[in-house]
């Protein structure tokens, strides 16, 4: 397929920020998405998790790109962050605007924990998000997955709108360098877009890393991880609540992408 981009084109911003350097992007739908390797990528991050300022990290995937375009919180959240692309939706949209896929699956479960292993150095993380308990049973897990690092504070994901402010108070006071927030989307990024700077941390949107990593919620077979199929397993355990997200959301990704695709063209 001939692109119709002939390659990613580029932003510069400055070194405190979320996008902390030049960084090649394609735009899939309203999302600006970084094209990077996992090696670029966990660098980059690491990077990050050394600077100051207002510093986010979100991952993207189709129901992501659904939610943005019908969502201008959620669209001026990922302007504010360093998004990664995570499932075979955005190889599959990015092959259709600019003819290759991008040069990784920077899946966001996968990607966190081989981000919290490949920093070097001790750092201070508090987990924000999920049912009560769910937080504190990560942390547990954590101290084996990445042992050099150490877990400050934990908050379950279950507070009003009211809270945000004194939940990021709270984070603020315990001064940690990483935060890992898992309240779905589009809340998790709203609140990091609103609040990231305030902590003083670097802030991670997780989804529901801390779900899996607790034991709460049982990982895709590897296999069908390889396959990149980890969206059916999840649609099979909980087909009421994520049917519209796969088997509705899912065709309307795609119809969105070729309305991209067309006016592209006829440009």
């Amino acid at each position: 397929m001939k692109p119709l981009l002939s390659e990613p084109f580029t932003m510069s911003f400055d070194t405190t920020a979320s996008r902390d350097a030049a960084a090649p992007v394609s735009m899939i739908g309203p999302v600006a998405v970084a094209v990077l390797t996992k090696a670029q990528a966990l660098d980059r991050v690491e990077a990050m998790a050394n600077a100051t300022g207002e510093r986010i990290v979100a991952f993207c995937n189709a129901h992501s790109i659904n939610l943005a375009r019908r969502n201008p919180a959620l669209r001026a959240a990922y302007d504010r962050a360093l998004v990664l692309n995570d499932g075979v939706g955005l190889d599959i949209a990015r092959r259709m605007l600019e003819g290759a896929a991008f040069p990784a699956n920077l899946q966001g479960t996968d990607f966190t924990t081989n981000l919290l292993q490949h920093i070097r150095g001790s750092r201070t993380l508090f987990l924000l998000g999920s049912k009560p308990g769910v937080a504190q049973a990560a942390g547990d897990a954590l101290t084996r997955i990445a042992p050099q690092h150490r877990v400050v504070g934990v908050r379950d994901g279950y507070f009003p709108a009211s809270e945000d402010e004194a939940v990021a108070q709270e984070i603020a006071r315990l001064r940690p360098d990483i935060v890992l927030i898992g309240m779905g989307q589009p809340r998790q990024e709203i609140w990091a877009a609103r609040h990231a700077a305030q902590t003083g941390a670097l802030v991670l949107c997780i989804g529901a890393y801390l779900d899996f990593v607790a034991g709460a919620f049982p990982r895709a077979p590897k296999i069908m991880r390889t396959m990149r199929a980890e969206w059916l397993f999840r649609l099979m355990l909980e087909p009421k609540r994520l049917f519209a997200r796969y088997v509705i959301g899912n065709p309307q990704f795609l119809l969105g992408i070729a309305n991209d695709r067309r006016r592209i063209k006829s440009r």
